[in-house]
């Protein structure tokens, strides 16, 4: 694949439309070509202890953040007619779709790739676990700020680039 968006999610608690904050990377022709990174204030919008020690994101750091819907709007020109990735698909759509229909947006029906389900099948026997640090890393990114969407976004997209046809 030389042509997609690879997309990370960050949420405030257990809801996954509580997404806080949104990084891409936007590859063309097999290179990275830009990068989006934005916080976003939750919906709903609190913070579990849990989440703010994966992420180190906290409330203070969305109080003044666009809601998703006007984060959307700058990110959407960006990703327009490219198919998206992420590392665990089924989260990050979901996060996604839940954005979508909590703010009455109607979904695109992106087309969604997943580098781990495609790692796991490529790299079998290869690696001690397919988490996007051990499997970028196998890649040669290492991901140091690991968590910040943006640099998830990036690992993700150094995967695809090197596994997904």
């Amino acid at each position: 694949m030389k042509d997609f968006v690879a997309i990370d999610f960050e949420t405030a608690n257990g809801c996954r439309s509580s997404v806080c904050s949104v990084g891409s990377v936007i590859v063309r022709n097999g290179e990275i070509v830009d990068r989006f990174y934005s916080l976003v204030q939750p919906e709903p919008n609190y913070y579990s202890f849990y989440n703010v020690a994966v992420h180190g994101i906290t409330a203070e750091d969305t109080d003044d953040a666009e809601v998703f819907p006007y984060v959307w709007q700058r990110l959407e020109p960006l990703i327009q007619g490219l198919p998206l990735v992420a590392h665990n698909r089924p989260f990050d759509e979901s996060c996604l779709k839940a954005c979508f229909r909590t703010y009455g947006m109607t979904y695109p029906d992106y087309d969604f790739y997943c580098t781990l389900q495609a790692s796991r099948r490529v790299l079998k026997g290869k690696l001690p676990n397919f988490q996007l640090h051990t499997v970028s890393e196998y890649f040669g990114y290492d991901l140091t700020n690991h968590h910040h969407a943006l640099a998830d976004a990036e690992a993700c997209a150094v995967i695809a680039m090197n596994i997904i046809e």
